[in-house]
């Protein structure tokens, strides 16, 4: 199983961004909804995770799609829990925003542990300083993280 989903992995990261927007969307006929969390910890580091289906570098924010029924924080909740069995506290709304069919809740917390890689999804959970993320990171997620801690830009 995990040999199968490295090798979708890597094709999902040779489609365009438009094919795997179509992908991720064709089931859905109204919209789909994802949250994502900027978590922090007793260090004033934040939570990154290196995703296999992230395009790109892999790295990137904790978060996923909101099952059918499901309230934007349960759905955080279980996320982070399921990708590396982080407990979350002071949770917290930051922004919800919306790209074309996809709305998208961003909160802010705070974890109660160092957690581990506990999904197939993820291949490493690190605690990075806001100011020094991946290069290679997402430059809008980047953006976003060190806006939430305040730093200049």
């Amino acid at each position: 199983m995990a040999f199968f989903l490295k090798k979708l992995a890597r094709v999902w990261k040779l489609l365009p961004r438009d094919g795997r927007i179509f992908l991720a969307r064709v089931t859905q006929k109204k919209f789909t909804a994802s949250v994502a969390g900027v978590i922090s910890d007793d260090q004033g580091r934040v939570l990154i995770l290196d995703h296999i289906l992230r395009p790109a570098s892999g790295w990137g924010l904790p978060g996923g799609f909101m099952k059918h029924f499901e309230q934007p924080i349960e759905a955080l909740e279980r996320e982070i829990r399921e990708e590396t069995g982080i407990e979350l506290t002071k949770i917290s709304l930051y922004r919800v925003r919306t790209l074309k069919r996809h709305i998208e809740f961003i909160f802010t917390a705070r974890g109660l542990s160092k957690g581990e890689v506990k999904s197939r999804e993820i291949t490493a959970v690190e605690w990075f300083d806001p100011a020094h993320l991946p290069p290679e990171m997402n430059v809008g997620q980047q953006f976003l993280i060190r806006r939430v801690f305040g730093l200049d830009l």
